[in-house]
């Protein structure tokens, strides 16, 4: 069921207007999960719609208020304008709401009356019902049928249920999508680090010290760098980009409080120790008679080090953000005080501008986890939901890798001289 979770039992009657039918409820099922779906989309796009560009007129007229102030002319044009604008949207939105009661109308004809073992009986819309089959006279095919029919549900679908039915999308979705971002943020600020310490520092005390700091960068608790990123990166860079760009938001913080994009810049800083000593022994790894070749042909240090070196240290290069994005990943704590929550009703990408909204909270696998193996009212009932949310999010980090290795492979075939 949509709601309530599962119903064991049997189907005693099905009712169309109170009254009963001779319709089955395989033929009633698929037009009624459609007036479901209907009644979400419009709530959702439709009237969302609306509700985002009312909200998009009261931040215009404060931003000229700010700009300009109340009392001047550019305030008062703007404020008839947005009048005008908001009543054609108030209209717009009652036509909306109609439309939906419509629906939820005709969507309440068609019931059905449930019984359970013990005679107690139970009244459902049919619409609510999300999958309905009889699994003592199930059929190995209509079996297996079932089970794809349950994974595709889990993995396209939102959950529902505080999280311990339906699909964990969401979740799929921001576990990548901050995989992705921490990636691009580590793998230059690792490189350049790593440069700079191989090839361009002095060697001495001070270089040692640094070296020393990196490693002990890779020990340090995780949830130390979530209390740095809210620290910093939300309240500091975010709260000064708000101030900056999103004064008419304010109180209510845009960047300044959690987001995917800080989450991912706290877990790049939490990776960044495994790229940068990856990528000095790769470096160290280069064999010095081709820098001295290069030396020899007139190159800059520069040139040798952009069309030699790093060419030829790139699959070491990987093999750290490998172990970076393996890392990075599956880490949980850091996230639970960056930005991650559990239950994000809009992903970071979607159709409005700009498109991707980094200050988006996010959902991620890591957290699902834990939230429904140890947050939930019912931990026993969702252990099915944290065992296979396990599975996925290993295989997910497997993908990840496999995909990062192919490169790396590909990188070791066009420079054979770079194994090592």
């Amino acid at each position: 069921r949509q709601e309530w979770g599962w119903f064991v039992g049997f189907l005693k009657e099905i009712r169309v207007d109170g009254k009963p039918t001779t319709q089955s409820l395989a033929e009633l099922h698929g037009p009624a999960r459609s007036r479901f779906h209907q009644i979400k989309s419009l709530e959702k796009n439709e009237i969302g719609e609306v509700n985002r560009a009312l909200e998009e007129l009261r931040l215009n007229l404060r931003r000229v208020a700010l700009k300009s102030g109340k009392d001047s002319p550019a305030y008062a044009q703007a404020a008839a304008a947005a009048g005008k604008r908001e009543a054609e949207l108030h209209k717009q939105y009652e036509t909306l709401v109609a439309e939906v009661a419509r629906i939820r109308a005709e969507d309440a004809r068609y019931t059905v009356l449930l019984a359970t073992v013990d005679g107690r009986t139970k009244e459902q819309k049919i619409s609510e019902i999300v999958r309905a089959y009889p699994a003592n006279q199930l059929s190995t095919a209509q079996q297996v049928g079932v089970y794809l029919s349950r994974w595709w549900e889990f993995l396209t679908s939102d959950p529902r249920e505080a999280n311990t039915e339906g699909g964990v999308l969401p979740a799929i979705f921001g576990t990548v999508m901050m995989t992705l971002i921490m990636s691009l943020a580590v793998a230059p600020f690792g490189v350049i680090a790593a440069l700079y310490l191989r090839e361009y520092a002095r060697q001495g005390p001070l270089l040692s010290a640094v070296r020393i700091a990196v490693n002990n960068l890779a020990g340090v608790p995780s949830i130390v760098f979530g209390v740095f990123g809210l620290g910093f990166f939300c309240y500091v860079v975010g709260g000064q980009i708000d101030q900056m760009f999103y004064p008419e938001k304010l109180p209510t913080p845009t960047y300044g409080t959690g987001g995917i994009i800080w989450a991912s810049l706290t877990l790049a800083l939490l990776t960044v120790p495994v790229v940068i000593v990856a990528t000095e022994e790769a470096l160290a790894a280069v064999p010095s008679s081709m820098r001295e070749g290069s030396y020899a042909c007139g190159a800059s240090k520069w040139q040798t080090i952009k069309r030699i070196v790093l060419p030829r240290a790139m699959p070491g290069v990987m093999t750290g953000l490998i172990l970076a994005m393996a890392r990075g990943a599956g880490e949980v704590a850091p996230l639970m005080i960056t930005g991650v929550v559990k239950l994000a009703p809009e992903l970071p990408v979607d159709g409005h501008l700009p498109f991707l909204h980094l200050n988006r909270s996010f959902m991620h696998l890591g957290f699902h986890i834990y939230d429904v193996g140890f947050q939930s009212p019912n931990s026993e009932a969702a252990k099915p939901m944290v065992f296979t949310t396990t599975l996925l999010l290993i295989l997910l980090i497997a993908l990840l890798n496999l995909s990062a290795i192919y490169v790396r492979n590909r990188l070791k075939k066009r420079y054979v001289g770079a194994h090592f």
